[in-house]
């Protein structure tokens, strides 16, 4: 199949409109109109509702695109991948993703290592929530994610390989002045009479689930667009809040972390195509692994939980404790 026609449908899908892509690409729109019809008929299937306002896919045309995409997108790397080895470059630009925890200190200091270890190499780091970060990886936008299996969990995708790290407790952070820093773990019931603030649905669910475990209710009356908007309203003396454990390195300066008793806990994972593997995506693996157990190692000791190897759980584990 022409892969021209292809990425006339997914431009398509992305704009929502015949006219806009015609107007985009520079064609006209009945161009643009045989190319999908032609399209449909090869496949046997209609992809499209034509309607006042644009276009709306069927549900054949719902799973084309999300194929289309990944076929075009492994195509442009494969062309990449080309030109770099004919022009002598050895690595292709390394696209990494994390949650905004992991982002924050983890994989930048691995990176780091990385660095160190191999040389100059070109890399971007993108944060953002683990079910679209592992889509991303799935789809051929990214060589490697960092997510976690908090609520709602993870996706299985044949696409990737998954590879647990190892558990990361959840902690509290607080402004500096508030009178349970520097006492030592903490049960969630004497903070039942707090306000939290809350930045995703995955930590809420987890600390809610964390308080109706102890029979308390975590009231939770601010919310916040990102984690450093949910540490200033913590500083500013707004609010208290859940935060992962791997974060407590990269804290603000007029927060304190303490610990929870029987703290909820996630599973962290790294997500790697399972094609097209990025040359550097193994010895990034092992310094994530390395940095992430020296985190654990640098915790408090009354923390009980034992050091998850990077090989030590099977894809499709399910880690998340309650």
């Amino acid at each position: 199949m022409d892969l021209a026609v292809w990425r006339t449908f997914v431009a398509v899908c992305r704009l929502g409109s015949l006219s806009a892509v015609a107007a985009e690409n520079h064609h006209t729109q009945s161009a643009v109109s045989r190319q999908i019809a032609g399209l449909e008929r090869q496949l046997g299937v209609r992809l499209m509702e034509r309607h006042a306002r644009g276009v709306r896919l069927t549900p054949a045309g719902e799973v084309f695109h999300r194929h289309a995409l990944a076929t075009i997108n492994e195509a442009d790397r494969a062309v990449r991948a080309a030109q770099d080895a004919g022009a002598g470059a050895v690595d292709r630009a390394l696209v990494i993703g994390a949650t905004p925890s992991f982002a924050a200190g983890i994989v930048p200091e691995a990176v780091r290592a990385l660095l160190t270890q191999v040389g100059p190499l070109r890399w971007s780091l993108l944060p953002g929530l683990s079910a679209d970060l592992h889509v991303r990886v799935a789809e051929g936008h990214l060589d490697l994610a960092v997510v976690t299996d908090a609520p709602p969990g993870l996706p299985t995708d044949a696409r990737v390989e998954r590879r647990l790290l190892g558990l990361d407790e959840m902690v509290v952070v607080l402004p500096t002045d508030h009178p349970h820093v520097g006492r030592g773990p903490v049960h969630i019931t004497a903070l039942a009479d707090q306000m939290w603030v809350e930045d995703n649905d995955g930590s809420a669910a987890l600390l809610r689930h964390h308080a109706a475990r102890a029979g308390v209710d975590a009231r939770i009356g601010l919310s916040a667009v990102d984690l450093p908007g949910k540490l200033a309203l913590v500083a500013t003396g707004h609010a208290i809040a859940l935060v992962p454990g791997v974060l407590r390195r990269a804290l603000r300066a007029d927060v304190a972390a303490i610990d929870l008793v029987d703290p909820p806990r996630r599973g962290i994972y790294t997500v790697t195509p399972r094609r097209a593997v990025h040359p550097r995506t193994g010895p990034l693996l092992e310094h994530l692994a390395a940095v992430f157990a020296s985190v654990r190692s640098s915790r408090p000791a009354h923390s009980g939980d034992t050091a998850d190897g990077l090989h030590g759980v099977p894809e499709g584990h399910n880690t998340t404790h309650p």
